[in-house]
């Protein structure tokens, strides 16, 4: 296990990525454009009307909001993994005594801190402007994020460790995060939509993640909360098995 999991290697690593988050300060204000737009726009242009559970169609968007800054950042740090492959970064990692496992935990945790920061700023420009929010929704909605954020990162980083070129990795993110933020109850009730939407909805885990989030700032869900948390853990350690593997067999890729 100590083999497997290496702390100081995971610190080293989920600093790196720190570092690099730091640097880039365009992407991030970049990146919280699109959930803003969807939010003020959107939230504000349709179904002003709406009354969905006591709240307007934009507060019942804004947890949906909170899971798309969350989704397409945290899918995205698998580029990453292609930017360290061309950078010979990787290589001098894949030749180090640490293990595949801490190389997985260390990206995928500064891919989540890094997430985190982010969907801050969309939660804290909600709370002035969209919907009040108390600390400990706050806190919970942290906490919730965290293990999304994780399990779309791992995502990411299993696409990421298969690629090898980073327009390759971006057409294969677009077809996979778009279907899952659209067919998702991020936008609207997949219960008042048709059977197919529905079906898909259902199998998506994304729904989940927005539900257990919308739970949490309005005290509305359309799932248990159990089988939210059920569903997302069970995600998390299907995929983060899954991008393990994928990252044992990155050293004999040419």
């Amino acid at each position: 296990m100590n083999n497997l999991i290496q702390i100081s290697g995971i610190k080293a690593i989920v600093l790196r990525e720190l570092l690099v988050f730091s640097r880039e300060k365009e992407r991030i204000i970049s990146s919280i454009i699109s959930p803003l737009l969807f939010l003020f726009v959107i939230g504000k242009s349709l179904n002003q009307n709406a009354n969905i559970g006591g709240y307007s169609y934009q507060q019942f968007i804004f947890p949906g909001i909170i899971g798309m800054d969350i989704l397409f950042t945290s899918i995205r740090y698998g580029l990453y993994i292609i930017w360290d492959k061309k950078m010979d970064f990787l290589k001098e990692v894949l030749i180090s005594p640490i293990s595949r496992t801490s190389l997985f935990l260390g990206k995928a945790l500064g891919g989540v801190i890094g997430a985190m920061l982010e969907m801050l700023i969309i939660l804290v420009i909600g709370n002035f402007f969209v919907l009040k929010i108390s600390i400990l929704q706050m806190i919970l909605t942290m906490i919730a994020c965290g293990f999304v954020s994780f399990m779309v990162v791992t995502i990411g980083l299993a696409i990421g460790g298969g690629m090898k070129t980073m327009e390759g990795f971006g057409l294969v993110v677009s077809f996979v995060s778009w279907p899952m933020f659209f067919f998702s109850n991020a936008m609207f009730e997949i219960s008042k939509s048709n059977t197919t939407v529905w079906a898909l909805s259902v199998i998506n885990p994304f729904t989940y993640c927005v539900d257990i989030i919308r739970k949490i700032l309005l005290n509305y869900a359309q799932f248990p909360v159990s089988r939210s948390i059920i569903i997302i853990l069970i995600w998390n350690i299907i995929l983060s098995y899954i991008t393990i593997k994928i990252f044992n067999r990155i050293d004999t890729q040419k």
